[in-house]
């Protein structure tokens, strides 16, 4: 998600509390600034802002430092020896004036994590030390070991029955989304342990991959084995609503699963012409890369109940088992995101298939009533659901053609418009002979899309108008040419 200059000065005016911190951090790195990650991690998460004083002064960060900033803290916290055990987190630059700041989310930790071999835990005040509280340390684990089931162990199983060739494909995309991602020079067993899917039982002390670690990367039988119950049924139900017109029903780990519920959605979903500014985009991956995202990654694993997929006629619904932090519907104004699996989230971050946290429910929000006509609705719950409406295949844009492509009647209008054009010599141009109707369904249309602009907009009626491509329109021209 993008982090904005006015969105930065929003979280400074707010000052330091429980989930925001500031340090000033000038040409280095101040040793509190570890401490604040474990504590974060280990309570509920937040923000970390450098180059601001505590008091909320923005002094900035020396433009010398910046890359060797950078570089020391992904170094640092990704050493066992600073932070155990180690996570992977990025600085976002972001300038505000002319000054520089960096920005760090630290999301809440599925584990309890020490700084120097210290524990720490967040408190509206700052970072405590709570490493020779006996009974604070113990409530840390109980509450992390009762919360996340991702964590569970299995002692019995072994890199053998991860799918090594998946581990292979997964530090490569990682490695394609960070130039200097850390997996890249991790072997699969370094990479485990980096991305928290093997760990140790803190009440028995026997190590092995989780629940996480098997799910997101297991081969199918030792993953059936150990969550007997995983599934995802994806279904087709539009003219035999007594049964189904088609379905899959997924029960292989988690990143094939998500490529196996895009692949069902493209099966059957129309995906309309849609211009994001000046930018064609696929309104519906976009949509539901975050739907199968949150399907994934939210779903409360030790749960039989299957995860759903369900298409409809003019509506998709959703439905998976949830540890809910809230009951009734979700808004914009309400929500506040949570994370239900924080290990499988961040994996899913690091492969490209999720981005930051809460980003995929404003996606689907501000998306869905673009694509279906109406605001998605999502429920939270013990089964957390949604519905989303969807275009058919038979409401086609008229902006498309049968193949998919824009139609040649847009294009001829964008390449006549690069010089200012009469309506009625477009009117020859498309060879439509009655004037309401070119107006009504081509003129207007191309208005309306912002691909064309009047010359006088205050005057729609002059005799001196003339209609001219916009830059959203040059642009759409420029992608169809090349």
């Amino acid at each position: 998600m993008e982090i904005t200059e006015s969105r930065i000065l929003e979280q400074i005016g707010k000052g330091e509390g429980l989930n925001l911190e500031f340090k000033a951090c000038r040409n280095h790195l101040n040793r509190g600034v570890y401490e604040t990650v474990c504590a974060f991690l280990n309570q509920h998460g937040g923000t970390l802002i450098l180059g601001v004083s505590d008091d909320g002064d923005i002094h900035g960060i020396d433009q010398d430092a910046i890359a060797q900033i950078r570089r020391e803290f992904v170094t640092a916290i990704n050493n066992p020896q600073k932070i155990t055990p180690p996570v992977y987190l990025t600085m976002e630059e972001v300038a505000v004036g002319d000054k520089i700041l960096l920005w760090v989310y630290v999301p809440e930790s599925s584990q309890v994590h020490r700084c120097n071999g210290r524990i720490y835990k967040r408190n509206e005040d700052g970072d405590l030390d709570i490493t020779d509280h006996t009974v604070q340390v113990a409530q840390l684990y109980q509450r992390k070991q009762a919360s996340y089931s991702e964590n569970t162990v299995f002692p019995h199983l072994s890199l053998d029955d991860l799918d090594r060739n998946l581990i292979a494909e997964c530090r490569k995309a990682a490695a394609l989304s960070r130039e200097n991602h850390p997996w890249k020079g991790l072997n699969d067993s370094e990479l485990l342990q980096s991305a928290q899917l093997y760990q140790t039982d803190p009440e028995t002390g026997k190590s092995g991959i989780t629940r996480a670690g098997i799910l997101l990367l297991g081969k199918q039988l030792p993953l059936l084995q150990a969550v007997p119950h995983h599934r995802t049924d994806l279904i087709l139900r539009k003219v035999n609503l007594d049964r189904y017109d088609d379905q899959d029903f997924v029960d292989v780990n988690l990143v094939e699963s998500y490529n196996r519920i895009m692949a069902f959605v493209r099966k059957h979903l129309p995906d309309p012409f849609y211009l994001d500014g000046t930018n064609s985009i696929s309104i519906r991956d976009t949509i539901f890369r975050e739907v199968a995202s949150n399907i994934l990654i939210h779903r409360e694993y030790t749960s039989a109940f299957p995860a759903k997929l369900i298409i409809e006629f003019g509506q998709v619904r959703t439905e998976n088992s949830s540890r809910p932090h809230g009951f009734g519907r979700i808004t914009l104004q309400n929500f506040t995101p949570f994370p239900k699996n924080p290990v499988i989230a961040r994996f899913f971050r690091q492969i490209g298939r999720a981005d930051e946290l809460g980003s995929g429910v404003r996606k689907i929000m501000q998306y869905g009533r673009t694509y279906g006509g109406a605001d998605p609705q999502l429920v939270e719950g013990d089964v957390f659901k949604m519905l989303m409406q969807v275009p058919e295949f038979g409401k086609k844009s008229k902006a498309m053609n049968e193949s998919g492509q824009i139609e040649e009647w847009i294009i001829n209008m964008l390449s006549a418009c690069t010089e200012p054009q009469k309506g009625t010599d477009l009117q020859k141009i498309m060879g439509i002979s009655h004037r309401a109707t070119f107006q009504r369904n081509y003129l207007n249309y191309m208005i309306e899309e912002q691909l064309i602009a009047r010359t006088i907009p205050d005057k729609p009626q002059s005799r001196m108008q003339r209609y001219i491509i916009t830059e959203r329109g040059k642009k759409l021209l420029e992608n169809h040419r090349t």
